[in-house]
């Protein structure tokens, strides 16, 4: 804790599984589009996490700006960031794991900052860990099925997992998941590590992205302890509905849910494309189907996050 931030009081700093208990969570919105829309550059394959390195300061600002905007969960700008990914651009072992832990430093000192000016609420951190195609960086991500068997995925994510959990967040986001084997890797690589997680599929309709069931899916978390939600993000809006139903019936565990803006991505192209469809209004109808955890994703700034937490509050 920086000498000039105020003791932060017991009641803010209660764990997140409690505060899940008590009522909805609202989560932040795209870590990307508020970089962007503050003039900085992410066309590189490491995507936000090039800043990690380059301007930290821009990261700890984006948010603070979703804080502000009635966030109570960050998730960290580590969702492209791995081992792999920083080797290609020639950065070593040891300084991709200072990188790694860094993420969640600059979350952490966020939350600092938006107590520090007056949030009285308890304000988390939440580790992102993307999916194996987050590193190819070739739109992969959308399609899951990457060759790799369940081992060879569980290998490549232990690693990023062991570095942020170290780094001391409230909660892993095991997120945008495309590919039910990736998350059976994903759940076995968590085993241990000491940090509750939510598991999160990128979905298509009523199937995750590479084609399987979501009741299939949902289920491989159902009776994992460090599971503390399942649900879905960066999807259509029109495509929460059903996955909220049936995470909340197949698993019995409270929803994550933050869809994208309804926009959709050009992998070749590298931009987004279409019309937006995400409305806050939506998010009491996800409430009441079992959604405690609630957000936004891509395209998903601070205004419509304030008017999420308008709406749940």
């Amino acid at each position: 804790m920086t000498s000039d931030t105020p003791e932060v009081p017991d009641a803010l700093s209660r764990p997140l599984a409690d505060t899940l208990a008590a009522g909805p969570v609202v989560l932040d919105g795209g870590m990307s589009n508020q970089l962007e829309s503050a003039g900085h550059d992410l066309s590189d394959e490491l995507w936000s996490a090039r800043l990690l390195a380059e301007r930290p300061e821009a990261i700890t600002e984006a948010h603070l700006a979703y804080y502000e905007a009635g966030a109570d969960v960050a998730i960290t700008s580590s969702y492209q960031a791995t081992f792999e990914g920083f080797a290609k651009r020639g950065i070593e072992r040891e300084r991709a794991a200072e990188l790694l832990a860094l993420s969640v430093g600059l979350a952490r000192e966020a939350t600092r900052q938006a107590w520090a000016k007056g949030v009285r609420r308890p304000l988390y951190v939440a580790a992102s860990v993307g999916p194996y195609g987050a590193m190819l960086a070739d739109g992969s991500e959308y399609r899951g099925r990457y060759g790799l068997s369940v081992a060879e995925l569980e290998a490549f994510h232990r690693p990023r997992l062991e570095v942020l959990s170290a780094a001391g967040p409230d909660v892993l986001a095991l997120e945008t998941i495309p590919d039910s084997d990736e998350a059976q890797a994903l759940l076995r690589a968590i085993r241990g590590l000491g940090v509750p997680a939510w598991l999160s599929y990128s979905v298509a309709g009523d199937r995750t992205r590479a084609g399987q069931p979501l009741e299939e899916a949902f289920a491989l978390a159902a009776d994992v302890d460090e599971v503390i939600a399942v649900g879905v993000n960066c999807c259509v809006p029109e495509d929460v509905d059903h996955a909220v139903e049936t995470a909340a019936r197949v698993t019995g565990k409270p929803v994550v849910v933050y869809p994208n803006s309804g926009e959709s991505w050009n992998a070749e192209a590298r931009r987004w494309e279409g019309r937006s469809s995400f409305t806050p209004e939506e998010v009491t109808g996800w409430r009441e189907s079992g959604a405690r955890l609630i957000g936004g994703c891509c395209r998903v700034g601070p205004g419509a996050i304030s008017g999420i937490a308008a709406a749940l509050r």
